[in-house]
């Protein structure tokens, strides 16, 4: 059934991302992060980025509190950066990193039970991949920073014409209180168990601690995690950051030099081919980032193996060595070491 509008500005605010070619064939495609108000249909917010995440989301309401303050509540779908699933629920309080954040400020987040449920956002959704596409074209747009730069005065054009005024004529969003640091809030949070060397594990790296004074006395304790949206990580221990050094077990390592043996030489260009055909096993942790959710993301990417030909691996058999009579063996003083069959 129609649902009425919220009366106050910043009471409910709808939050979407629309995943479209918003350049044509001019650039690749990437997704939109939209928020409307309920009350007014005034679009509030817009950030282009790559595709729907965690990072994405804390990046683009971080920008939006500082610009407007706190709303009452968000209005979403149920896309895994708000909802978790009931398997990974019950492993925990069932919030996700988003809600955490957005329970930090005292903001609530609210999923809808269908796309019609918000229907607002989704009808904008609609009209900026016709009229945005058009606005963009005409301004020879073609990548995610220059689209950025041209929303806030597309946002103004859209809003004079499609937005109205609310109900109550007041105005619900909050100030930041004075605790309310965004950047320590917007923060994806692991804990980890420090083992007896001092080290931890997190997204398939493994991190060292350096052997200071708050350090040492952490063998099997729990450190936080924090990764934030700019790529940035620390390990943090009752609000003291700990100093590391990263090795990361996703990264590629050189192979040695390979001895003076043709027999070796040949085995082992053998098991490099198949290993680069059946490369180790590179998918990340359930329970971790995405290593490309960041712009700046501290992971680097391992470069792909090259494209074998199986048909042409193996060349020539290894041969086995030639086998000296007994006469050879008892000049060169070995026959006693030889076990005839």
């Amino acid at each position: 059934q129609p649902r009425y509008r919220r009366d106050c500005r910043g009471e409910l605010i709808q939050i979407d991302g629309s995943k479209h070619w918003w350049f044509e064939d001019r650039g690749p495609q990437c997704t939109l992060l939209v928020y409307i108000d309920d009350a007014t249909s005034e679009l509030m917010h817009l950030k282009m980025v790559e595709s729907e995440s965690t990072f994405a989301y804390m990046e683009a309401t971080r920008e939006y509190i500082e610009r407007h303050g706190k709303p009452v509540a968000f209005y979403s779908d149920q896309h895994s950066v708000f909802r978790n699933s009931r398997a990974s629920a019950a492993r925990g309080d069932g919030m996700t990193h988003f809600g955490r954040a957005l329970d930090a400020l005292n903001i609530e987040i609210i999923c809808a039970n269908s796309p019609q449920a918000k229907g607002r956002v989704e009808r904008a959704n609609g009209t900026l991949q016709d009229r945005r596409v058009k606005a963009m074209r005409l301004d020879g747009i073609s990548s995610i920073a220059e689209a950025n730069a041209f929303l806030a005065s597309y946002m103004a054009r859209h809003n004079a014409r499609f937005a109205r005024p609310a109900f109550d004529t007041r105005d619900l969003h909050r100030p930041l209180a004075p605790h309310d640091d965004l950047r320590s809030i917007m923060v994806w949070r692991e804990q980890r168990t420090v083992t007896a060397a001092l080290t931890l594990h997190y997204n398939k790296a493994m991190f060292i601690l350096e052997p200071t004074a708050i350090s040492k006395a952490l063998a099997r304790k729990r450190v936080t995690v924090c990764e934030y949206p700019d790529g940035r990580l620390e390990i943090q221990h009752e609000g003291h950051v700990l100093p590391y050094r990263q090795f990361d077990k996703m990264r590629q390592v050189n192979q040695p030099a390979i001895v003076e043996n043709k027999h070796l030489d040949a085995a082992l260009m053998l098991a490099k081919q198949m290993q680069a055909i059946m490369p180790h096993h590179r998918k990340r942790n359930n329970d971790a980032p995405a290593r490309r959710d960041q712009p700046l993301h501290l992971f680097p990417e391992p470069e792909p193996p090259p494209k074998i030909d199986r048909r042409k691996l193996g060349g020539s058999k290894l041969k086995r060595g030639l086998r000296l009579s007994d006469e050879a063996l008892r000049e060169r003083g070995t026959l006693s070491f030889v076990q005839r069959a």
